[in-house]
This record gives structure tokens, C-alpha cells and sequence, in this order.
């Protein structure tokens, strides 16, 4: 055995011996494959909102409101100077304005919708109706709609001076018929009517369908801003008012101090009690002393 050089460097290992014989070098570093992202389809872009649909105008009758036949029965005449009647009116429009605001938390549309009638004919529902009506007209914030709903005996159009012809019954009885085409527009601004239309042997029970709870309540959701009033047959000489009472916010009972009776009120507002807001207009009051009249409407006060 021989001895061992030290001046000889040490024998390597066989793994590095093989390392050389066979190149075992670490491979140079490879890139890393690209792996590009496959495109996504893109997601569609939101469609452009759709406007919504905007009726057309509606095509309306437009009458010319008798300004000569107002003085003679003694009414309000828009743009005339301002009378003691005129100012009754004001009084009891605002009331009715308030009390409307006030129903409105609770229903919107029903609170724009008022009822004008009386116990019995003759105690001035369709003259309070009309002189109402003007005496809105004139509000800026407001439109009116006059409806002539005492069916039996329609007296609006005469009061005003035009003539009759198709409107709320046809409506109700004719699912095709746009009320809103059978209002009339006229000459005093932001004032329409509503004729009662072609009578029938239902009527009654025409103005107590679906089909009429349908059209009453359209003519106040057509316009935010219109007040609707219905000139209704007397209380006690026809039931649609009792019928009618329940469609509305409000009613405006018109008695007469010279000739309704208690018996006949107290009747009278128990058949209007579907509507829970009934207020009493006083007319033909005559003050002492000296028994002058101060004017044809004097007291507006609740009475449900």
C-alpha cells in the first residue's frame, strides 16, 4: 500500500466524476410558455333606456264659455271686477283646497275629487257647482274639471251656454271611448268640462260599476293638477249621489236657509256617508238687522 500524496487534490466524488462524463450541467433556464389570456367576450353594453311611451295629444272639443248669460243669472264672469260673490268663493274654495291637501297623505287621487250637491232640487247645487269651478279656474297652481253628473237632468251645459252631447256616461258604458277625448276644453284658462252624456234605463247602476270607479277615478290621475267636481243629482231625489260619494275626497252639500228642512239635512248627510269629509255651504242667507242679504253663500262648516 502506498503512501498518500499530500500535494494531491483530493479525489472527487463519483457524482461529480459522473457529473463530467455525462454533462449532467444543470439545461439553461427556459423561458416560462406564454400563456396569453383568451379574450372574453365582452359583455354586451346596457341598451340605451328606453323613453317612456308619451300619449298623444288628445284632440278635444273647445267651447266658448257664455260670458253674457253668467251676468244674467248672476254669476262669477272671469275677468270682471271682484263682487261679494266672488269673494264668498274664495272663502269656500280654500277650505276645500286645505281640506283636499290634508286627504291627500292618504289618497292623492280621491282627494282631488269633489262632490257638489243639495237635498233636494232647486237649492242651488248646480249654480254653487259652476261658480266653484270658475272661482278655481282662476288659482294658478290648479286645472278644474267640471263634471256634469246629475244624469237626470244635466244643467250645466245650459248654464254655460253650449250644447249637449256625449261625455261621462258614455265612457263608463263604452270601454273604446277615451274619456279624455269627450272633454271639452274652453275659453277660460285652465277650465273643462265633462258633459253627462246619453241617458239610459241603468244609469243608476252604471254609476255603481267598476267600469265608473275606473273612468271617475282616471279624469283625477290624468293631471296631477286637477281638481275634479261633480255637479250630482239632489241627495233625495235620486240615489247616484249617495253612489257617487263614495268615489270622491270630499263633498260640498249646498242648503238652502230659507227652505231645507233639519229632517231633510240630517237625511241627507246619512246618505252621503260613504264619503267621510261632508261640509255644508249655507246659501240665500238674509242678517239682521235690517234683514239684508249679505250675500247667496254665507257659512261653510264640517259636518262629518
Amino acid at each position: 500500500m502506498t503512501a498518500a500524496d499530500p500535494n494531491r487534490p483530493p479525489r472527487a466524488s463519483l457524482l461529480e466524476r459522473a457529473s463530467d462524463w455525462f454533462d449532467y450541467a444543470p439545461p439553461p433556464p427556459v423561458a416560462a410558455p406564454r400563456h396569453d389570456p383568451v379574450p372574453l367576450p365582452s359583455e354586451p353594453a346596457p341598451a340605451a333606456e328606453t323613453p317612456a311611451f308619451a300619449p298623444l295629444p288628445v284632440t278635444r272639443e273647445r267651447v266658448a264659455i257664455d260670458r253674457e248669460r253668467l251676468v244674467e243669472r248672476g254669476m262669477l264672469v272671469p275677468g270682471a271686477a271682484v263682487t261679494p260673490l266672488a269673494e264668498e268663493f274664495r272663502l269656500i274654495k280654500r277650505q276645500l283646497l286645505l281640506a283636499a291637501d290634508e286627504a291627500a297623505t292618504t289618497d292623492a287621487v280621491k282627494a282631488r275629487a269633489i262632490l257638489v250637491c243639495s237635498a233636494r232640487p232647486g237649492d242651488g247645487k248646480t249654480f254653487s257647482a259652476t261658480n266653484l269651478a270658475l272661482s278655481l279656474a282662476a288659482e294658478r297652481d290648479v286645472e278644474v274639471l267640471l263634471v256634469d253628473a246629475d244624469v237626470a237632468k244635466p244643467d250645466v251645459p245650459r248654464v254655460l251656454g253650449f250644447d249637449d252631447g256625449p261625455g261621462l256616461l258614455d265612457a263608463i258604458g263604452d270601454p273604446a271611448l277615451d274619456v279624455e277625448g269627450l272633454v271639452l276644453d274652453t275659453d277660460i284658462p285652465q277650465l273643462q268640462i265633462l258633459r253627462a252624456g246619453t241617458r239610459g234605463h241603468a244609469d243608476t247602476e252604471l254609476l255603481a260599476s267598476g267600469a265608473a270607479r275606473q273612468v271617475i277615478g282616471g279624469l283625477a290621475r290624468a293631471n296631477p293638477r286637477r281638481i275634479v267636481l261633480f255637479d250630482s243629482p239632489p241627495v233625495l231625489a235620486a240615489s247616484p249621489a249617495g253612489v257617487l260619494a263614495g268615489l270622491v275626497g270630499q263633498v260640498m252639500l249646498v242648503v238652502r236657509a230659507d227652505r231645507t228642512s233639519e229632517s231633510d239635512l240630517r237625511e241627507a248627510v246619512g246618505q252621503l256617508g260613504a264619503c267621510e269629509r261632508v261640509s255644508l255651504v249655507l246659501n240665500s242667507v238674509s242678517l239682521r238687522p235690517g234683514g239684508n242679504r249679505y250675500g247667496d253663500y254665507y257659512a261653510y262648516g264640517s259636518e262629518a
